[in-house]
């Protein structure tokens, strides 16, 4: 007896050439890891249901339930800077789409479901420590308000991947408004059809646009989206690791949390994933790659599009509205309420001396709010020239202290989802213990308070803690 979800697909309504339908490759011996309650009833769904035999079977790719339409969707992309005329879902299959209480739709995709026909040569499945570390982190994201892409479960599978080495396998199940990819725009116009890139146009606006007709709109709101992401990810510390376009969503939603990774000790080009050997996708070169993908997307656009500088124009918003977005961003992060001229200098100021003294960069800012900064920092001195001028803009603004820290303490997280925990989570998960795994996700799920039993998640790692790689686990 399969499952039954409220299922309403309207993706697999589109041309075939969009998708290749087949179901996911059942695995021998599922079990349930992990299941979202809270997120599975905000989209109507029965947790309990889901917790039984039947319910476990469906999230782990055994039975398809019941209104599925399950499919893989094709896309292209640049990935580090490199042309893929062809890449696609290669070990993700879209179950269908549910409408939440809500009103809004959604997709529920399994992650690891085997393979595809855009597996390039691949297994289709996916170890235990990507899925858990993309469950940690999209719905630590959550949490701290940045749009994302969400976790509804994570399921051993009972069969061994081969990466390096044999490791437990797992599905992860993701929720999204869509996983509508830059990359998808690319192929259908790398294919030169442009009445597919009419369809997908179309069918994007209805389901992000709903009040916009055109392409140029379309355009106008992914990149409005894009640099209100770009500048969250920034006031977080947060690193993509592969920011390529088949990785950006027209949602403006975080997709695809691979070799991702949070910033301990601050560094403008810090860099984790152990693909990006040139640093391209560094710390703070994302908004620069951000603007290169929507020019990716312009292009794929221009078919539709009424002049080259009608797209030029939409693209070259995006430094100005990325720049309002991040000033907003840190302005909040040192307890500013105002718009000043020379706040973006302070600010840069107060991130070189972080970068010198190598300052941690969440407890830092969490720090000010509480005037314990100055003991961030190795050299106070340092620390201390920039306090005076600080407190000199705070001098300009109204509000009491109390409500000011108030403030600071809402903006900045006491946790996050360290690269040092989520390694120690995932290898006790291998070991058959996910104990440090449901801690770590509780503890997060309050980004902005945190506990005395549990301050040892807010602390930097030690030297032997420090993770320098993070790696993608395809």
């Amino acid at each position: 007896m399969s499952l039954d979800l409220p299922f309403d697909n309207s993706y697999a309504a589109l041309p075939e050439r969009f998708y290749s339908k087949l179901a996911p490759t059942p695995v021998a011996e599922p079990s349930l890891i992990a299941l979202n309650h809270a997120l599975a009833e905000s989209l109507g769904l029965d947790a309990k249901a889901l917790e039984t035999s039947d319910g476990v079977a469906a999230l782990a790719g055994n039975v398809v339930p019941g209104g599925a339409d399950p499919l893989a969707q094709v896309y292209a992309g640049h990935q580090f800077g490199g042309w893929s005329p062809r890449l696609g879902d290669g070990r993700a299959i879209l179950l269908g789409e549910v409408i939440a209480p809500s009103g809004e739709r959604f997709d529920i995709q399994l992650k690891g479901s085997g393979p595809t026909p855009y597996s390039r040569m691949g297994d289709g499945r996916s170890w235990l420590g990507p899925v858990m570390r993309e469950y940690i982190v999209s719905e630590a994201m959550h949490a701290l308000g940045v749009p994302t892409t969400r976790a509804l479960a994570a399921v051993s599978t009972g069969e061994t991947v081969v990466r390096d080495e044999p490791l437990p396998g797992a599905v992860f199940t993701r929720v999204a408004s869509s996983h509508i990819r830059v990359g998808t725009f690319q192929y259908f116009a790398s294919q030169n059809d442009v009445e597919g890139l009419e369809a997908l146009v179309a069918y994007a606006l209805s389901r992000h646009d709903a009040d916009k007709t055109s392409a140029l709109e379309l355009l106008d709101g992914v990149v409005r989206r894009q640099a209100r992401l770009v500048s969250m990810w920034m006031g977080l510390g947060f690193i993509h690791g592969v920011m390529n376009t088949d990785n950006m969503t027209i949602s403006g939603e975080t997709i695809d949390y691979g070799p991702c990774a949070f910033m301990d000790a601050y560094h403008p080009l810090k860099v984790f994933s152990s693909i990006d050997s040139h640093g391209r996708y560094a710390f703070a070169r994302q908004p620069d790659v951000a603007m290169w993908n929507l020019a990716q997307l312009a292009t794929a656009l221009l078919p539709l599009i009424p002049t080259v500088e009608d797209a030029q124009g939409v693209i070259d918003q995006f430094p100005d509205l990325f720049r309002k977005e991040w000033l907003g961003v840190f302005r909040a992060k040192i307890g500013l309420r105002t718009e000043m001229e020379n706040d973006s200098a302070l600010l840069h100021d107060f991130m070189d001396r972080m970068a010198a003294n190598g300052t941690d960069f969440t407890n830092i800012f969490r720090a000010l709010g509480s005037g314990r900064a100055r003991d961030q920092f190795a050299d106070r001195e340092v620390y201390d020239d920039w306090d005076r001028k600080w407190r000199d803009r705070l001098a300009l603004e109204d509000g009491s202290p109390e409500n000011r820290k108030a403030d600071m303490d809402a903006t900045n997280p006491a946790v996050i989802p360290r690269n040092h925990r989520i390694e120690q989570a995932i290898k006790a998960g291998v070991a058959g213990d996910y104990a440090p795994f449901h801690r770590l996700n509780g503890v997060l799920q309050s980004p902005f308070e945190l506990s005395e039993a549990n301050e040892d998640l807010a602390r930097p790692p030690s030297e032997e803690e420090i993770v320098h790689r993070t790696f993608c686990g395809t």
